[in-house]
């Protein structure tokens, strides 16, 4: 099953973050709470974590990209 991995919204005020760093390309397996990107917001850097365990399918945003809350940034192949 395909999983999308989103922009969490990490303060009350936030609406948007910037892409940093991805830490994964396509094909790249993923953990459950493995790193997969650094976000950073008007006040802090945060890495994100994936909340669930598959294979990296498709990747929609690059390193400098700015990214709405709850807009996608990949999606995964869920592991079974």
């Amino acid at each position: 099953m395909e999983a999308a991995l989103k922009m969490p919204k990490l303060g009350m005020a936030m609406e948007e973050g910037t892409i940093v760093r991805l830490m994964k390309k396509v094909g790249d397996k993923i953990a459950i709470d493995e790193g997969y990107a650094e976000v950073e917001t008007d006040k802090i850097t945060n890495t994100l974590e994936s909340p669930k365990a598959g294979t990296v399918k498709e990747i929609l945003v690059k390193e400098g990209d700015t990214v709405p809350v709850g807009g996608v940034i990949m999606r995964i192949e869920e592991s079974k």
